[in-house]
């Protein structure tokens, strides 16, 4: 797999230059836009479907679910936790934008499970303001995603609940497996 740290910078690239990493994502844009096309979507997904997951680095979620550009919505946070945040997208993807099924993804190796709330702590002794969101770190993932499922299903605000599953990708093995909500 090549990743971008494995990728030689061309001679003008802004890396090389002693640019920084988003001069380097700006160029890649300019490079992007002068070969762009509208292709003439609109906001909402063709598979009707949103899919909230980790922020990871490591999962590649339109190649590993085969999706195209435009067929759903896509919220990442740390870990993939269902927040009030991700359920505040979920009410927006499925009120305004038509989503019906929502697929939950975590995955083994997270560095939340590595976190505790003591985490906030840390953060508040040294920047001397306690943060007012959780970190919501986890010991079993699999217990995660179905918390994650269950706060799906409960809120009030989604209208869509009965299409809710959830799944752990394996970050060696590049499969999902489903994790059965009771």
């Amino acid at each position: 797999m090549t990743t971008s740290a494995s990728v030689p910078t061309e001679p003008g690239d802004a890396m090389s230059n002693g640019g920084t990493v988003t001069d380097r994502l700006v160029e890649a844009n300019g490079r992007y836009a002068a070969a762009f096309t509208d292709p003439g979507m609109d906001a909402r997904p063709v598979l009707h479907v949103a899919v909230v997951a980790c922020m990871d680095a490591r999962l590649d979620l339109h190649d590993a679910l085969g999706l195209e550009l435009g067929d759903c919505h896509t919220i990442r946070n740390a870990g993939g936790v269902v927040t009030d945040d991700v359920i505040r997208s979920l009410t927006i993807s499925q009120r305004a934008l038509g989503t019906r099924s929502v697929v939950l993804i975590h995955h083994t190796g997270c560095g939340l499970e590595s976190l505790t709330e003591e985490f906030r702590h840390d953060l508040e002794m040294e920047v001397g303001q306690r943060p007012a969101w959780a970190v919501e770190a986890f010991r079993d993932v699999e217990q995660d995603v179905r918390q994650s499922m269950q706060r799906v299903r409960t809120s009030p605000f989604l209208l869509h609940t009965e299409d809710v599953r959830g799944f752990v990708f394996d970050v060696k093995t590049g499969l999902l497996r489903e994790i059965d909500p009771t």
